[in-house]
């Protein structure tokens, strides 16, 4: 396979991985982790930033984050954004400081983190796919453009169609490990 095609294979297949994993970082697993807070918005300054723009977050103790809010103009915001987040968290501040308490997970919210798991695991594989797709095409047009012979077509077709499964096996076994998470009590 030619390099450049394997390369920018690589790189969009690990970028498509990456995203998922920073979406597994904000779900929340019955233990504070600041990355929680990584994908909700504040309205501040006239535009959406994301909280660790606004404020530090910290762990507390095991069940508790810790929200200090360097503007205490946008404590506010900060605390609405947080509670419009569906998070299932409800924040309470104490003037300067917003304190998240992590309730126990019901095994109703359990499941529904399970489904999200799976779906956004299914979107990351379709994501992948069609990556694997495009690169499919790219080297079949430059067989036909005879750049490359055929044998070159077959064993680069080969060749993306091991980078895909080994990236399919990393998104499976990640989710496997973050279900693990969640639903251990």
């Amino acid at each position: 396979m030619p390099d450049a095609v394997q390369t920018d294979l690589k790189q969009k297949m690990d970028k498509a991985y990456q995203n998922l994993l920073t979406e597994y970082q904000g779900m929340r697993t019955g233990r504070a982790h600041p990355a929680m807070l990584d994908n909700v918005k504040v309205s501040a300054y006239g535009q959406q930033l994301p909280v660790h723009n606004v404020a530090s977050v910290t762990v507390a103790d095991a069940r508790t984050l810790k929200v200090n809010v360097w503007d205490g103009n946008n404590l506010q915001a900060v605390e609405s954004a947080i509670r419009k987040a569906d998070l299932g968290v409800n924040p309470r501040t104490d003037g300067t400081t917003i304190y998240i308490s992590l309730p126990d997970l019901t095994e109703e919210r359990r499941s529904e983190m399970v489904k999200l798991l799976k779906k956004k695991n299914e979107d990351c594989k379709i994501s992948i796919r069609n990556i694997r797709r495009e690169a499919n095409d790219q080297v079949k047009k430059q067989e036909k453009d005879k750049e490359i012979s055929e044998d070159e077509l077959n064993d680069s077709l080969e060749e993306i169609q091991k980078i895909t499964d080994s990236y399919v096996t990393k998104i499976d076994d990640t989710t496997e490990n973050k279900i693990n998470e969640i639903t251990t009590i």
